[in-house]
């Protein structure tokens, strides 16, 4: 009988398995370059405590809300 302390192993294919952590959220600040998938380069002008940040991309500005799967911090 195994001690109480370790922890339970799961099968890779058991639909019962521990779902993986979200990933960490990025964090911009203000000023920081950017890049997006669609809008290009660009400076974020603006941050809403995680939720969304206000990025100038030249000839737009786009309100960007998380999780920033397309946004890079360059």
């Amino acid at each position: 009988m195994k001690p109480a302390s370790e922890p339970r192993r799961h099968l890779p294919t058991s639909p019962f398995k521990r779902p993986r952590p979200a990933p960490p959220v990025e964090r911009f600040s203000v000023n920081d370059q950017v890049t997006h998938d669609r809008y290009g380069l660009g400076v974020v002008i603006g941050v809403e405590d995680e939720i969304a940040v206000l990025v100038d991309f030249g000839s737009q500005q786009e309100r960007i809300t998380t999780p920033f799967h397309k946004l890079y911090k360059l």
